[in-house]
Parts: C-alpha cells; sequence; structure tokens
C-alpha cells in the first residue's frame, strides 16, 4: 500500500530576492543621508572644518565624545598625538574641547598614555600662552588626596603606589616651567587658589602640602612665595585650634587611660599608650599637627648643619634661613594669639648658633627703633623674653648680653621721662612696660641660672632691679600677677629688690577701682603674649621637646600677704601651660585656698594671657 502526498501551495517567509531588487536596495542605501560619529571623523577633521568652513558643529560633537565616552587606551592615544600634530591649529577660539582633553584621566593608565599626554600638554602650553591657567590648573588639582584616601595617607606621607602615581605629575610641572618662565606667577595663583579648606579632613591639607613641599625639591625658585602662602594658611589653621580645647581634649584622654588601666600596674603599658604615635583628637589641631611635622622634615633635611655638610648646603640652608627670617617680620610677628605655627623659627635658629643671635638681634632692633609702631615692638620684647626663657640651646652669656641690654633700655627710658611724671597711662609707655615684664619675667624663669654663683648674683645686682620695680612708672603694676609674683619672691630671696610693698598697694588700687566703678579698668594689666608657652601638638613635638626648656618651680614663687599666703589655684582656661610647667605652686586636684579679695577679682577679671609659668 502506498501512500502519496500532494505538494501544497504554501508561501515560505523566506523570499527570495533577486539579483535586479538587490542592486535597487545597495543604489538606495548609498543615498541615503548618514552621520558619521565623531569617533571616525576625529579631532583633526573636526578642527579642519571648523576653522576652513568655520562650522563647529563637529569640534562640539567631539567635546562631548571625550568627555562621555569610555576610551580605550588605543583611543586615548591616537586622540592625544592627533592633538599634538595640530596644536598649533588649537587657537584660543578651541578653548572647550581643549580643556576637554585635558581634563582626560591620564594619570593611571599606560606609560603610552602618560607620555603622549605630556608631550601634548608640554606643546600646548608652549604654543599658547593662553592655555597655561587651565593647563597648570588640571594637573595642580591632582595633587589634592580624595577625602576617601586617608588609608594612603600617613602622618603626611603617601604610600609608594600614591607617590608613584604623583610622578609625572610633578615631570609635567618641571618642563612646563622649565619651558615656559612665565609659568611662575600662574602656579602661585594655582597653588593659592587650590589649597584646601581648613575643615577639610587632615590627610587632604596634609597630603596638599607635601606636594607643594616636593614642588621645592625641584624648583627651590618658589621658596619665599610658598612659604609665605603656607605660612598663613597655618596661621589660619592655628586660630581655629585653640589650645584650651585641646588641652581640655588631652587631658580627657588621658583620664580616659587612667580609667582604663585601673586594674594594670603595668607603667610600660600606659606609657606606649600616651606615646602611641597618635595626633590630638582635635580635627584642625590634627592637620595643623601633621602639616607642622611636614615643615620640620623639611627644614631639617635642608638648615642641618654637620661637618659632611659642603658648601653647597651651607649656601642652601643660609638662604633659607633669611628667608624665614623676612617672613617672621611680614607674617608671624604680626599676628596675635597663635600658639604653635611660630615654633617653626624656634626650631630652625635651634640647628645653629648664629641663627639664634640673628634672631635676637633682629628683635632687638626692632624694639629700640622709635619709628616702629608700639604693637610691633611689644610683640618683639615677648619674642625676646619668651625665647630667651624657653631655648635651651642659648648660651648663658647670651642670656646675660640680652637682659643687661633690657634693663639699660629701661633705665635709660626712666630717665628721659622724668619730666613727664604725670602720663604714666599704658598705652604712653606700651613698650617700656613691655620691657619691664620681659626683664621681670626672664628673671624669675632664669633663677636657678641667674643666680648659680656669686659672678650671677653680681651681675643681677648691677642691674638695679630696685629702681626698675619701683619708679614712678609703676611697672608692676601693669604686669601679669604671675610674673610679678614670681619676680617679687626671686628678688626677695637674693636681696635684689623688696617689691611686696608694692604690690600690695597696687592691689589695693585695683580694688578700690572695681569696688568704685563696679568694673576693672582695661587697661590696668599689660595685653601679653609669650608665643613660646608649651607646645601641646604630639607628633611634631619631637622637634622642639628636646630644645625647649620646661619651667621648675622653687620655694622663692610663694610669698605672704601680712598673714595670708599668696598663692594661685589654677582654673582650667586661665593659663596656656601643662602641669608639668607651672610657674606657682598649685594643686593638681584644684584645693581650695584662701584667697584675698583683690586676688579673687584678679581671676574674675584675667587680662593678657598666660606667662607660661602655671597651667
Amino acid at each position: 500500500m502506498s501512500f502519496f502526498t500532494n505538494k501544497t501551495d504554501v508561501t515560505s517567509i523566506l523570499k527570495t530576492f533577486s539579483g535586479v531588487k538587490r542592486h535597487q536596495t545597495n543604489v538606495v542605501s548609498i543615498n541615503k543621508v548618514r552621520f558619521s560619529t565623531p569617533k571616525e571623523k576625529g579631532l583633526a577633521e573636526s578642527v579642519r572644518v571648523a576653522l576652513e568652513d568655520r562650522n563647529f558643529h563637529l569640534v562640539k560633537e567631539f567635546t562631548y565624545f571625550i568627555r562621555e565616552a569610555e576610551l580605550s587606551d588605543v583611543e586615548v592615544v591616537l586622540i592625544m598625538k592627533d592633538a599634538k600634530r595640530i596644536v598649533h591649529n588649537l587657537t584660543p577660539e578651541f578653548v572647550t574641547v581643549v580643556e576637554a582633553l585635558l581634563s582626560l584621566n591620564w594619570r593611571k593608565r599606560s606609560s603610552e598614555i602618560i607620555e603622549a599626554y605630556t608631550e601634548f600638554c608640554i606643546e600646548l602650553m608652549v604654543a599658547h600662552n593662553r592655555y597655561l591657567p587651565i593647563g597648570v590648573s588640571k594637573l595642580i588639582v591632582h595633587w589634592i588626596p580624595g577625602d576617601l584616601d586617608e588609608s594612603e595617607w600617613v602622618n603626611g606621607g603617601p604610600s609608594e603606589n600614591t607617590r608613584n602615581g604623583l610622578k609625572p605629575i610633578h615631570k609635567v610641572l618641571d618642563r612646563i616651567l622649565t619651558a615656559v618662565p612665565m609659568a611662575f606667577d600662574i602656579i602661585i595663583d594655582a597653588i593659592s587658589a587650590k589649597f584646601p579648606y581648613f575643615k577639610k579632613p587632615c590627610h587632604v591639607t596634609a597630603g596638599y602640602l607635601y606636594n607643594v613641599l616636593w614642588l621645592l625639591e625641584y624648583k627651590p625658585i618658589f621658596e619665599e612665595l610658598v612659604f609665605q602662602l603656607v605660612l598663613q594658611k597655618l596661621l589660619l589653621l592655628d586660630v581655629n585650634a585653640p589650645k584650651d580645647e585641646i588641652e581640655l581634649e588631652i587631658n580627657d584622654q588621658e583620664d580616659k587611660v587612667e580609667s582604663d588601666t585601673l586594674f594594670k600596674i603595668d607603667d610600660v603599658f600606659v606609657e606606649n599608650l600616651t606615646k602611641s604615635g597618635k595626633s590630638v583628637s582635635h580635627p584642625v589641631g590634627k592637620t595643623l599637627d601633621v602639616c607642622l611635622l611636614l615643615l620640620y622634615e623639611f627644614f631639617d633635611g635642608k638648615c642641618r648643619i654637620n661637618e659632611n655638610s659642603g658648601d653647597q648646603q651651607r649656601r642652601t640652608a643660609n638662604r633659607l634661613f633669611k628667608m624665614l627670617l623676612y617672613l617672621f617680620d611680614e607674617v608671624l610677628l604680626p599676628s596675635h594669639n597663635t600658639h604653635h605655627v611660630q615654633f617653626i623659627i624656634f626650631y630652625v635658629t635651634s640647628l645653629r648658633s648664629v641663627y639664634s643671635e640673628a634672631f635676637l638681634d633682629s628683635l632687638w632692633l626692632k624694639v629700640q627703633n622709635p619709628n616702629a609702631s608700639a604693637v610691633i615692638r611689644h610683640a618683639a620684647v615677648g619674642y625676646m623674653a619668651s625665647f630667651l626663657s624657653r631655648a635651651i640651646f642659648l648660651s648663658h652669656s647670651t642670656v646675660i648680653f640680652y637682659l643687661k641690654e633690657l634693663t639699660k633700655w629701661a633705665h635709660t627710658y626712666i630717665d628721659d621721662s622724668d619730666a613727664y611724671k604725670h602720663n604714666c597711662s599704658l598705652k604712653a609707655n606700651l613698650v617700656f612696660y613691655s620691657v619691664c615684664q620681659a626683664v621681670f619675667y626672664l628673671i624669675a624663669f632664669r633663677a636657678k641660672d641667674l643666680t648659680a654663683s656669686s659672678k650671677d648674683l653680681l651681675f643681677l645686682q648691677s642691674l638695679q632691679l630696685s629702681r626698675l620695680a619701683m619708679c614712678h612708672l609703676n611697672p608692676l603694676r601693669y604686669c601679669l600677677a604671675p610674673v610679678a609674683t614670681a619676680f617679687a619672691g626671686v628678688t626677695r630671696t637674693y636681696q635684689l629688690a623688696y617689691c611686696h610693698t608694692v604690690l600690695e598697694r597696687n592691689a589695693r588700687r585695683k580694688l578700690a577701682t572695681v569696688y568704685g566703678h563696679e568694673k576693672c579698668m582695661p587697661d590696668e594689666t599689660l595685653e601679653s603674649f609669650f608665643p613660646f608657652d608649651p607646645y601641646v601638638l604630639k607628633l611634631s613635638k619631637k622637634y622642639i621637646e628636646a630644645n625647649y626648656m620646661v619651667y621648675q618651680s622653687n620655694d622663692t614663687d610663694e610669698w605672704v600677704y601680712g598673714s595670708i599666703k599668696y598663692d594661685h589655684s589654677r582654673k582650667r582656661g586661665d593659663s596656656e601651660m601643662l602641669e608639668e610647667d607651672e610657674f606657682l605652686i598649685a594643686d593638681k586636684r584644684q584645693k581650695n585656698f584662701e584667697l584675698s579679695k583683690s586676688q579673687e577679682l584678679d581671676k574674675q577679671f584675667p587680662f593678657g594671657s598666660s606667662p607660661g609659668f602655671y597651667e
């Protein structure tokens, strides 16, 4: 039996395509209007059309393309080489596409991309100065670490990978500065404009400063302008990191360590906790601490001279010190109520005795200069007193010399002012009272050194301290109470002067002023500034503490008002000192002392900053 199937007339969905129809379709496709992609046109063709036909449509499309597309390494290299080939045609009217080219991601790409970008950037800066601000800004912005890159920056220093990533940027800048001298001013402006906001995380500001100092390694011509900018920025950090806030946090941390280790008797364990290498917890204070650490390391490497140092090293060190001394006059000396930035000059002067002598000589010239403002002379006296008292590296003869010069100047002032006994106001005699307080401060602080031998005592007797303290201008009236108290104790012990009667009379006068007018007159106390009071930043402190003299109290710090013991109990915030640097004998646990009314009023109306003798 056979079966048959009939062929059904079913049309297939796969239509046959004759040769004629295929030809007609090709003709239609060829005649259609098609738009080439920016990638196909390329930069050179886009710029040619813009120059010849004044049609910038292709240039705009190419700009959008390189901004938004994810370009491969091969594509980036081709674009950079193309751009370099037509660099002379990239006039200022092509600023948009040029900015897009300079913004390409090139840092963490292949070495071929880095080289192509570098060559294009150099050629562009040389051919068109108009693009210098854009190109320099695009490079320097890479100096700023990301907010999340903290792990890559430890105490202001980058990791090895991060440093390797920064090397090409500095190489490009170096070549630009060599090829285009007019780029110097533009780079300074860019560094200033890109400096991070002072409340940025510590690693951001410190990382940026690291790159700024790196610039000085290959272009030292920037030193003065860069350090002037850096000091101004650090002063902003300093005034926004009050010392009392940092001390409060340090004390809280120490109390926490003591409570956490209550049952641990191992002293080494506690010491390791307190010296763990961490900075202070205050956010702005931490940034200041790390930035100062970077500056100390920089000056230590440049200004430290030893037997193996050559002439070039000595010239570099001397140049940097002269520059720093000039910037001290311009930036640091006029600044008020700073706590840590000025220690840069303290550290650098500790490296060579000739530097400390030049620093003191510069200050003393300002004090004697009648043409300088009284405020600057007053600040210079404060620096002299604090530096002479705190610097261990100063010779005894240097302290003796300036103590003699200060008292000699004060006695001359007293002789010249006899005809004006009626004018004893603080404002009219600001420099005189500043010099007197400096003398009292220095004698009280260096009492052990200045009374160590009979020769030293004879020298103190020759200063006529009794005449100075009891003259008609009454300098003890305006001195800070701790300074006057300590000075009175030292001079009474060694029979150099007897100041307690004057202090009692001044206290009664001040008491009457307060009760008579229901307020304390603002000119009753000299507004004092002792710039080298104790250093509380943890990381950078290691560069200071080896050369820093901590005050050690002695029995001459106490004296008696009749039958009442005159002493100072400390309140937090009244002083700028730590407990181990107390001027007057004070109880750490804040015991209650019986104070006279005048002393209570001194506590209620504190004028001036701490003299640095007590916490």
